[in-house]
């Protein structure tokens, strides 16, 4: 079986979560605000790791919080 893409997003945003801040995520549908995973620390954290990682560039400005609730909303998001 071959991963798509959003597997693939979904892998690598989960690796950040446990490497970065030694956080496993259960679900990619997990709501990490919710959850108390996804603070304003761990928030500028991944940001930084977005625009690293996937080559573009977040406006604070256009910064929508339900975009980051979930790993599949990054994933959403960053495509």
């Amino acid at each position: 079986m071959v991963a798509t893409d959003n597997e693939i997003l979904h892998a690598q945003l989960r690796g950040f979560f446990s490497e970065k801040l030694s956080v496993e995520i259960s679900s990619v549908d997990a709501n990490l605000i919710q959850t108390g995973i996804l603070d304003s620390l761990a928030l500028v954290e991944l940001l930084a790791y977005v625009e690293k990682e996937f080559e573009t560039e977040i406006s604070l400005d256009d910064i929508d919080i339900e975009d980051f609730h979930s790993i599949a909303r990054i994933a959403e998001y960053v495509n």
